[in-house]
């Protein structure tokens, strides 16, 4: 009997997370402007109008503050909790701490990145292709090709052996086709 109880609750978990990551899914695909193939969304995920998203794309939970544009590349694989900002207050203007208007700025992400758990990205900031963020960091300016980065301001600590990745990327590219 117990066997058989462990066996009704896997399969109704396992019909219960398909039935939400299709949801998430279709959720996400009226909210961006475009998107590719092969998408797959497995938490609570939402995006912008000016969001464009390319092929092979897996969130499992990520949140757009703002209605700057926001560029996230192919085979591109993000945490749960992770917040991409593309506004920020003007602190320039004539008012203290800052005025009412809101400065939009552009955010790119290329392929193959990997975003971390609870990863926050500003407004601005491109993280080239290969790169990897660690769960819990804060990105405030560009991240290289291959990089790997993390902490608050997120800095590079290491990074992918180029050589390897492009041998791969070719590959992958070439399956494509």
């Amino acid at each position: 009997m117990q066997y058989m109880l462990s066996d009704i609750y896997h399969a109704y978990r396992s019909v219960r997370s398909e039935l939400a990551r299709r949801f998430y899914t279709k959720f996400v695909k009226i909210q961006v402007r475009s998107y590719g193939s092969s998408l797959r969304v497995n938490g609570p995920t939402n995006l912008n109008r000016s969001t464009t998203l390319g092929d092979d794309v897996h969130f499992n939970g990520l949140e757009i503050n703002g209605e700057g544009e926001v560029e996230i590349g192919d085979h591109f694989h993000s945490g749960r909790d992770c917040i991409i900002h593309t506004q920020r207050h003007n602190y320039h203007g004539e008012e203290l701490p800052y005025d009412d208007e809101m400065i939009h700025e552009p955010v790119v992400v290329g392929d193959n990145v990997w975003l971390g758990h609870r990863v926050i990205v500003l407004p601005g900031v491109t993280i080239e292709e290969g790169a990897i963020v660690q769960a819990g960091s804060v990105v405030v300016e560009d991240v290289p090709k291959c990089a790997i980065v993390g902490g608050h301001p997120a800095t590079q600590f290491a990074s992918r052996d180029e050589d390897h990745y492009d041998r791969l990327r070719s590959e992958q590219l070439d399956r494509k086709r």
